[in-house]
């Protein structure tokens, strides 16, 4: 850990929304940036449906839009607010801290990184007048400028937390989309790392469930549990050029909707949540991966399903929740742009070649003071 008496150490807020569109992601931590010194708390604000509804729609036609149209702004604004209560209800629980900094990803609502293009709605200004707390945000932009992929930007809290650790191992996070970060083994001192989306995480299912059960997820594994993997259907859906790319690599969380709503169609509700379940862990197995980790820890809201994460163990072996180690395996990615804006007012790298695709070392973010 990092000396408490550093005086590159700042609480900070990280603020996250991630694909599956359930609601803001926020916690506070002491970091200088490598390392987090402290850990405060963290919640989760979540939207309500009509916002969530909202924000389906403008996700499935955000290749159409241009930016500004009044129910996109109308979104950005509620959405903006609602990370506003996320950030005054984190600090009414530890009025005694004083947070320098907040971290501010937005809700990714178009991901196209052949295209050069990220787009993360939320009104950086808005939050910090709201909040009166210097803002960092667009952590994507960058990367992408630089012929990156701009995804995934969690490796760097991932390496961070398992420093001391100096065994191969992988960290999963199975959100909406899935994406993992490949420690390798510390030679000589040295360790790399690389990263990638795999596939699909809970996004697939997510609307599957919605659709036969209208919970906007499956669960604790419900319909899953009762089904059959149908393994034409899957054989089917795994028949993409993505999964035979090397890493880095990244995904939409549509980019596998259409064609795979389209597949499991005909299936019940049961065998299309099993088949659908086994699309997301085959997508991880098969990944192109230089070094087989000893140990994979999975976190997000995928580790809450214990269908996926029999099928995980089953398949790749030593799998266990991040929870394990003593992480809050929902709040990492919150932490992690709590982290990253620290890494910002210091001018540290969030992304490199072997992570993300980018041509050189970027630091990621934008200041809003």
């Amino acid at each position: 850990m990092a000396d408490p008496g550093s005086g590159d150490l700042r609480w900070a807020i990280g603020l996250m929304s991630g694909t599956s569109l359930d609601g803001v992601d926020a916690a506070l931590v002491l970091t200088d940036g490598e390392r987090i010194a402290e850990y405060g708390p963290a919640l989760t604000l979540p939207y309500d449906q009509m916002l969530r509804d909202r924000l389906r729609l403008i996700l499935d036609h955000a290749a159409e839009l241009s930016g500004s149209e009044v129910d996109l702004k109308d979104v950005e604004r509620e959405v903006t607010l609602r990370h506003v209560e996320a950030v005054t209800a984190l600090r009414n629980m530890v009025p005694e801290i004083v947070p320098e900094i907040i971290g501010f990803h937005g809700q990714t609502i178009l991901h196209q990184p052949e295209k050069g293009r990220s787009w993360q709605i939320g009104d950086g200004t808005l939050l910090q007048e709201q909040c009166g707390i210097p803002v960092i945000y667009d952590f994507r932009a960058r990367d992408l400028e630089h012929g990156g992929e701009g995804a995934p930007l969690v490796p760097v809290l991932h390496a961070a937390l398992l420093e001391r650790d100096e065994r191969s191992g992988a960290v999963l996070n199975i959100g909406g989309v899935a994406n993992v970060t490949l420690l390798g083994p510390v030679l000589g001192g040295i360790r790399q790392i690389w990263a990638c989306d795999t596939g699909p995480g809970n996004a697939l299912l997510d609307d599957w469930a919605e659709r036969h059960t209208g919970v906007a997820c499956d669960t604790d594994g419900a319909l899953a549990s009762k089904g059959t993997v149908n393994p034409d259907v899957l054989e089917r859906l795994l028949d993409s050029p993505y999964f035979k790319r090397p890493m880095p690599k990244s995904l939409d969380r549509l980019s596998f909707h259409g064609p795979a709503m389209e597949a499991v169609q005909g299936l019940s509700a049961e065998d299309g949540a099993a088949t659908l379940v086994a699309f997301t862990v085959e997508a991880i197995a098969r990944t192109p991966m230089d070094v087989m980790p000893d140990k994979w820890l999975v976190a997000g809201g995928g580790r809450h399903n214990p269908v996926l994460m029999d099928r995980l163990r089953l398949r790749l072996g030593n799998v266990a929740s991040v929870d394990v180690l003593g992480w809050d395996g929902d709040a990492l990615e919150a932490q992690c742009f709590a982290l990253l804006a620290v890494r910002y007012l210091r001018q540290l790298p969030s992304s490199w070649p072997q992570t993300t695709g980018t041509r050189q070392a970027c630091v990621a973010g934008r200041a809003i003071v």
